[in-house]
This record gives structure tokens, sequence and C-alpha cells, in this order.
């Protein structure tokens, strides 16, 4: 018996609410100047109160030593192991622009990128792009037609789209286009099985066609395939939970990944304020909410320091409309860390803090990766805090005689 079917034997529904703040890329590292992390250097009086009359520690996503991706760092915030449930990005961004995914079809995620004049890859992100002309890209770049398949271009936000493949014995098992750094070339598509030949050679004749489409229209010069993927099957929090779940999202990776896993949609969001508004008017309705905030990582990827900071402090500000709800278990983390010292996600441990009357409190009075590193948690997988998020809100019956 795995966690999820011991959970699922014990779940039971209480009136019980539980909030799942998810800081996304929360953690980070000392700036050389100060020696501070952003969390340290942020003030944040709200968080830090929450981490005086709760529960602290670390939480590790996938395990020590291992960077995560935004899916599996999310899943294991919902107690999937997300090295058995391995979704491919490619997906998780179809689900969140409500693409309507067969069973046969394959999906990767895209970034227009930038490359120099010896393709070389000067920015990732093609300098984020407005939404308004990568929509147009994309446009440009569905009227490439490779024998064999269908295939549809989508944008999502920025410099980010989603491919999808459809056609007849088409493979996910490909490696990825986008080495996730500068300087280098594009990879080459490869086939990881026999198998999935055919969809690599598909997919490079792809690639091939949208660089010649896009030579002109500098900065968005050439793109960056990854994630590909198939919808898959997994057990949905209901199901497991016995809950009522709300996602509350501004990003649509993040909506795709909650809808995959059986949560209620929010109205789409673009705001920090939108979303606690949105929180505050569904309060009622639901027993379980995942809020998610994006910018915090998105400044960290930007290897910007200051605005990281900034962004928390926003956070902080704002937290007293989601605490005067008074939630019965409140858990504030994220789902990796994005040291803007190293301009993406990195490996490092997680704060986290839960708070519930049924806490035994720590002595942690400030939230930090620092303070949270002496917390009565101690360090945990992300796996495990679902269940304890569970056991504080009553929700968990024993378990045996």
């Amino acid at each position: 018996m795995n966690k999820l079917e011991l959970i699922k034997g014990i779940a039971r529904t209480s009136p019980e609410k539980i909030v799942l703040l998810v800081i996304d890329g929360l953690g980070g590292l000392p700036d050389a100047r100060t020696g501070k992390t952003e969390l340290e250097t942020a003030r944040i009086p709200h968080l830090d109160a929450l981490a005086t009359r709760g529960i602290c520690g670390l939480s590790d996503p996938i395990a020590p030593g291992i960077t995560p991706g935004s899916g599996p760092g999310h899943l294991a915030l919902f107690g999937y192991d997300p090295v058995e449930y391995n979704i491919g990005r490619g997906v998780l961004e179809a689900m969140g622009i409500d693409i309507e995914l067969g069973a046969e079809d394959i999906a990767a995620r895209g970034n227009f990128c930038t490359i120099d004049k010896d393709g070389i890859i000067t920015d990732r992100r093609a300098g984020r792009i407005s939404t308004e002309k990568s929509a147009g890209l994309c446009k440009l770049l569905e009227r490439i037609s490779v024998e064999g398949v269908d295939i549809k271009v989508t944008p999502v936000r920025e410099h980010r789209f989603v491919v999808v493949f459809r056609g007849a014995d088409l493979h996910a098992e490909l490696t990825e286009s986008d080495p996730s750094m500068t300087g280098v070339s594009p990879l080459e598509i490869k086939a990881e099985q026999a198998k999935a030949r055919r969809t690599a050679n598909i997919v490079k004749e792809f690639i091939t066609a949208a660089k010649g489409v896009l030579k002109k229209h500098h900065p968005a010069n050439m793109i960056l395939l990854r994630g590909f993927s198939r919808k898959p099957q997994l057990p949905s929090l209901q199901e497991i939970y016995k809950l009522k779940p709300l996602a509350i999202t501004v990003y649509p990776m993040y909506r795709g990944l909650a809808r995959l896993v059986g949560m209620a949609i929010s109205p789409k969001c673009a705001t920090l304020e939108d979303e606690f508004k949105t929180l505050k008017a569904n309060y009622k309705k639901f027993d379980f909410f995942f809020v998610h905030i994006k910018w915090t990582d998105t400044a960290g990827e930007d290897g910007d320091f200051g605005r990281k900071v900034n962004v928390l402090e926003q956070i902080d500000a704002a937290l007293p409309v989601l605490t005067d709800l008074g939630p019965d278990v409140l858990v504030v983390t994220g789902d990796h860390s994005t040291p803007a010292m190293l301009g993406g996600h990195s490996w490092h441990p997680v704060p986290l803090v839960i708070c519930s009357r049924y806490c035994r409190t720590d002595s942690v009075e400030d939230f930090s990766e620092k303070a949270c590193l002496g917390g009565g948690l101690g360090r945990i997988r992300a796996t495990d805090i679902m269940p304890l998020a569970m056991a504080n809100a009553l929700k968990l019956t024993k378990f045996g005689a």
C-alpha cells in the first residue's frame, strides 16, 4: 500500500478549511553584499507572525540535491510522489489554457527565444515578448505543414506557447531542444526509445521550418521545445482526500496542473489582489484552497534580487485579507527555491510554516531559510505536507486498531 492509498482509507470529510499558499520559487541564497537572502531582506511582518504562531521547517520537493521543475514541485505539495507521477510540462500548459487533449496527442511546452547569427541562444525568453506578439507568431507557426500530423500552436503567456501534434503512432519519449542555458545552441531532438524515432523526425522538421519562419522576427527568432507528454490518469484530490478543492492562480500552467488533479478552477485572475479577493468570495463554497503566486519565481529567474524582495513585501502586505478569513489550517511554502543569484530553480530546501490550533509551536520568530532550519518540523519531504495539513484539519481518522 502506497501513501496515497493509506490516506484514501483514513480520510474523512469535515467542515474545517485548509489554505495552501504557494509562493513560487520562495527560497533564495544570500546576497554577496549583505549576507541575507531575499526572505531575510524583505520586511514581512505578517509572514513572521505566522512563523511565530505556527510550526516551521524546510521541505525537499523531490529529494536532497535534486532540482525540481514546477510540475513535480507542485505535485509533491499535493501529496503525489513526483517521481512516480512524472507529468510533462506540455500537458500541464495545454490543460491550463483549456486545450482538449486526445488520448494519442503529444503536447510540448514552447519558448520563443533569441539566437545570434551563429545559432547561439542569447535569451531563452526572447525578452519576454508580449502575449499579443506571441499570438501573432503562433499563427505563423501553425501554417507549417508536416506530413502525417496536424499541428496546433497556441499562445500561453508572453514568450510561452503550446504545440500539440496529432496523428497516428506518435510517442512522447523525446529529449528536449531547450538546454536551459544561454551561450549554446538549441539541442537536437532525439528519440529516447526506438518507437519514438518517427515522432522525433516530425518534431525536428517542425523546428527547422519554424527557424525559417521566424528568422526576421528578432528577438523571437527561434523556438525551444520541452516537456513532450501525453495526458496521464491520476487519482483526484476528491478520491484521495475527500476534499472539495479550488485552485486560484494567474499563470495557465498551474491551472492545468490543478485541473489534472481534479480541482475546480476559479475565474482567471490578473493580480495578487484579484487572487485574495477570489479566495474571499469563494471561501464558503470549498474546503481546500490552492492559492498560487508566481511573481517571486519570475523575479528569481530574471536574477533580480531587489524585485523578488519587493514581491515578497507585496504578498505580506496583502496577507491579512487571507488570514482574516481564519482558515483552520494555513500552509505557506513554495514549490521550489529560485535564488536570484542563480537565475533559475535550485535544489535548496524550501521554507515552510503550518498554522493551526493543533500545532506544537516552536521557537521560530521569522519566516526565512535560516530560521526555518531550526523549526519543529525539521527537514521533510514535500509529499508529507498534505498529510500534515489534513491531520491538523481533523480530516484523517486513526490508522489501524
